[in-house]
């Protein structure tokens, strides 16, 4: 019954690396760019749902209500002032703007709330047991996986039934012919970021009620997480953003528990170095031949 436990932890902590991965992977499918302050985000949201709750006595749905709304704000912002003006630059360039704007935003936090952890309540309290106690499982669990499948089908959905979902999948076959068949491109980006930034949000909540400690660090380590799972599924894909993370966290709960609590991050890079030598897409990936 533990492996059981542990197994239903791993995928409650899974679905919250796939919901992370989603943003990456969409960002990477369109705008062709690794924005590493995603990561921070998740941060910036969970705060927000924090003060919320504890300053301003919301209920837990509003309070998560707003920290979807001000990350959304903040993602289609980041996009607007660092990344839109380095559109044709190199990728070297956006990459080393993207780690600024990560760093920029934690030290902004520090300023802000101060570097120090602040416990953070589980926006869903309570569990259940099952075989006669054996198996207990957390509501805020249930809910996480829930909202992981109900993400990854509107997602899903969005992109293959909507005009704006289609003109999402054009920019991510080719940016120029998008723009030539009067598809604007800006725009389709700057939505990109806000639907990303939007459940970085979600997920940072998810976390925190999880995993109940907030400070300005909170989302870095689960952010290069959630990148490895994008990687590790096939980045640019969002069915393999969501079977990577679901994935990556098993695999790190299973490793905690049966192997090394210390080693478990390790082996989770192990585990993808391993995928990524015999798949270089990922489990979904597909390789894509450079035209010449």
């Amino acid at each position: 019954m533990a492996f059981l436990n542990n197994l239903i932890n791993g995928i409650s902590l899974g679905s919250i690396y796939a919901i992370i991965a989603l943003g990456y992977t969409m960002v990477y499918g369109i705008a062709k760019m690794l924005n590493f302050a995603h990561g921070d985000v998740i941060m910036i949201g969970s705060y927000v749902c924090f003060f919320a709750c504890t300053s301003g006595s919301l209920p837990p749905a509003v309070g998560v209500l707003l920290a979807v709304l001000v990350c959304t704000a903040l993602g289609v912002l980041i996009e607007r002032l660092a990344y839109r003006p380095l559109r044709q630059a190199v990728s070297l360039a956006v990459l080393i703007t993207a780690i600024g704007m990560s760093y920029l935003l934690q030290s902004m936090a520090q300023i802000l709330w101060s570097p120090n952890t602040k416990g953070f309540s589980s926006i869903l309290e309570g569990n259940f047991s099952l075989a006669g106690g054996q198996i207990v499982v957390k509501y805020i669990t249930i809910l996480t996986i829930a909202a992981c499948i109900v993400i990854m089908a509107a997602l899903t959905a969005f992109t293959e039934k909507t005009k704006m979902g289609k003109a999402m999948r054009a920019c991510s076959e080719d940016r120029g012919a998008a723009q030539l068949m009067g598809i604007n491109v800006d725009t389709t980006i700057s939505i990109t970021f806000a639907i990303g930034s939007a459940l970085a949000a979600i997920a940072g909540v998810l976390l925190c009620s999880a995993y109940p400690s907030l400070s300005p660090t909170t989302g870095s380590l689960p952010g290069i997480k959630a990148f490895t799972a994008a990687v590790f599924g096939g980045i640019g894909s969002i069915p393999g953003a969501f079977l990577g993370g679901l994935l990556l966290g098993v695999i790190e709960v299973l490793a905690q528990a049966y192997i090394s609590t210390e080693l478990s991050t390790a082996i989770v890079f192990l585990v993808l170095i391993v995928v990524l030598l015999v798949r270089p897409a990922g489990i979904l990936g597909k390789s894509v031949q450079e035209k010449v």
